[in-house]
């Protein structure tokens, strides 16, 4: 009794000498932390009840707060308790490499999920990481770009690009299954792409992709850039290197990079590449000769509707055209090309899809361009030494043809207007589509694109042709016409006047020749206009009735056709410029110009008169 009298004030006086304690239980900690104008920081109880933590007391997370006053801090791991896995996760990650060098503006838990008592369970639709929540967190940081700008991010506005995609704008529009930042980039385990570890690590994302696009996963598996991925090459295109990162949006979209006025480019970035092209062994005039054709032309004109790289190789399921189920194999280039084409399904399997491909081609192209140059500079060196032979003799130089009074019928310049006017035309409207990025293609472009410019070509072409029935029907009818095809048939003379006009003009000769009225210099050009007329609208009626031509032809011929008709038309251009001009405008005996065209008497050198 003595002993029990002497330990209980013993008792007693250690309690109220020691420092104050308590149960760390929510009632206790509202004593202080309940008063919203308390000096201790305000704990809000319902909001803890409402959140995934309630069932927890105040010192499952404030260990050793169970004394007063609290010592100072909070264990920087107190999540890593009961969430070890996640912890782990984060502390790998970049925003938790970032966390430990002590960088301020790395993510924390707290950052992500929330208040650190009102934390809600990430199906709560309410939650900061609830799935359609996500991209909004996530922005917080990341859309604040000057804040990631010392970071060095590859996107540097990943908020503001995400929203604009295919699957920001499903999630905008409340669709739970669209992909946002933790379907692509991870939840506690956020990596570089640089990081084998991450999951958009180039070798990684077919797979990522893949949990929402299977179908479009297995056809890419299956094809030559699927294929080389999972061999390790990098420069095998990945979804992302098609589609966009941050840029996704769904092909029928103009901002799309598979876009069908797009998407030539996308497949341009490595096809043209050289050192890819090297690299891997492949054929290097691939984007060339698709860029020059029709297809390719078209295309930059801004027609939708020709064919472009996808058309005809697929989108996903890309394979080699040695592997049989390939689109573009000889077994089943004519049914690929009969999509567009229909009644070309069986001459097109002889043939050759890009045209650098054909000998035949190249024969027919190297040919007119030297045919092109012999008769170019043939005809600037016979022009340039007759006008430096008629500056020499000045007023003094004997005439050169024999007076015709009237140079041109009212009919005959009618005709003149009519093929200058629909020649002028279907050279620009044909050149336009040569080169369509050119200032003078601009105009065509800005009004309706191909569209435009291939109706402007054919209806010149329609008046070409007109023009061509009614010129023979003039020359065959009329006693006039009669008589101008008489004059310019060629005759003997024809090839000797040429050699005597070169020779007085080198000074070789004394005796300067007196041309007929109609002589070597206007049959040259005549009968070079028939015959390229000729060339033209055959070879044009090839192209613009494409699909008899294919279904009747072999393809190599529609080809040939195409070339000719550029290279003619190129040929026309010239002789017209450094034939023609000279002979009507430079000519000293007509200078400044011969006004037949106009009023039919031309202007004849006075010697003539």
């Amino acid at each position: 009794m003595r002993l029990v009298k002497i330990l209980i004030p013993a008792f007693l006086a250690a309690v109220l000498l020691a420092p104050s304690s308590y149960a760390s239980d929510a009632d206790t900690c509202l004593g202080c932390h309940g008063e919203k104008n308390g000096q201790a920081p305000f704990f809000s109880i319902q909001d803890f009840k409402a959140s995934v933590h309630a069932g927890n007391d105040c010192g499952t997370c404030h260990a050793g707060k169970d004394e007063y006053p609290h010592k100072k801090g909070t264990p920087r791991n107190v999540c890593a308790a009961c969430h070890s896995a996640e912890s782990a996760a984060y502390l790998a990650s970049d925003h938790g490499k970032a966390f430990s060098r002590g960088e301020a503006e790395a993510a924390k838990c707290v950052d992500c999920h929330g208040g650190p008592h009102a934390i809600k369970s990430v199906k709560a639709a309410n939650s900061t990481v609830a799935h359609e929540k996500v991209e909004a967190t996530c922005a917080h940081c990341h859309g604040d770009v000057a804040k990631m700008a010392k970071f060095g991010l590859s996107v540097k506005a990943p908020a503001d690009t995400y929203e604009h995609t295919i699957h920001g704008q499903a999630a905008k529009a409340g669709n739970t299954k669209a992909a946002t930042c933790t379907d692509c980039h991870g939840k506690h385990d956020i990596n570089l792409p640089t990081n084998p570890k991450s999951k958009i690590f180039p070798a990684s994302v077919p797979a990522l992709c893949g949990k929402c696009h299977a179908k479009e996963r297995a056809e890419y598996d299956r094809s030559i850039h699927g294929k080389s991925a999972k061999a390790g090459r990098r420069e095998a295109p990945i979804c992302t290197d098609c589609h966009g990162e941050h840029t996704i949006r769904a092909a029928k979209d103009p901002a799309s990079s598979v876009y069908r006025g797009a998407v030539t480019r996308t497949c341009l970035a490595c096809h043209d590449s050289v050192r890819i092209v090297s690299k891997f062994g492949m054929p290097a005039d691939r984007a060339s000769t698709f860029m020059d054709s029709y297809h390719g032309l078209a295309g930059k004109m801004g027609d939708l509707t020709v064919a472009n790289c996808a058309s005809c190789h697929g989108w996903h399921e890309i394979l080699p055209s040695s592997d049989k189920r390939s689109s573009v194999s000889r077994a089943n280039v004519s049914a690929t090309c009969g999509k567009c084409h229909p009644r070309a399904k069986i001459a097109l399997a002889g043939g050759k899809i890009h045209d650098g491909d054909d000998q035949i081609t190249k024969m027919i192209f190297w040919a007119y361009v030297a045919i092109i140059l012999l008769t170019v500079f043939g005809c600037i060196f016979h022009n340039f030494i007759d006008l430096v032979r008629k500056a020499r003799d000045g007023k003094d130089r004997p005439p050169l043809k024999k007076e015709d009074k009237v140079s041109l019928t009212l009919v005959e310049r009618v005709q003149h207007w009519s093929l200058m006017s629909s020649f002028i035309v279907l050279a620009y409207s044909g050149f336009a589509l040569r080169f369509p990025n050119s200032w003078f293609a601009s105009f065509l472009a800005g009004m309706a694109g191909e569209t435009a410019r291939r109706m402007t070509h054919r209806a010149a072409a329609a008046v070409f042709v007109v023009l061509a029935v009614v010129h023979v029907l003039y020359l065959l009818i009329t006693r006039k016409g009669r008589e101008r095809l008489t004059a310019l048939l060629p005759v003997p003379r024809d090839v000797a006047d040429p050699v005597k006009l070169v020779f007085y003009n080198l000074g070789l000769s004394r005796q300067r020749p007196l041309l007929e009225r109609f002589s070597y210099i206007e049959k040259f050009e005549y009968w070079a206009l028939i015959w390229g007329s000729l060339v033209m609208v055959v070879t044009g009626a090839i192209l613009v009735f494409h699909n008899f031509a294919l279904a009747s032809f072999p393809y190599w011929l529609v080809q040939v056709a195409r070339i000719v008709h550029f290279m003619e038309a190129i040929l026309a251009c010239l002789a017209i410029i450094v034939w023609h001009f000279y002979w009507v405008l430079l000519d000293p005996d007509v200078y400044p110009m011969n006004s037949a065209w106009i009023n039919g008497k031309g202007h004849p050198h006075k010697d003539e008169h």
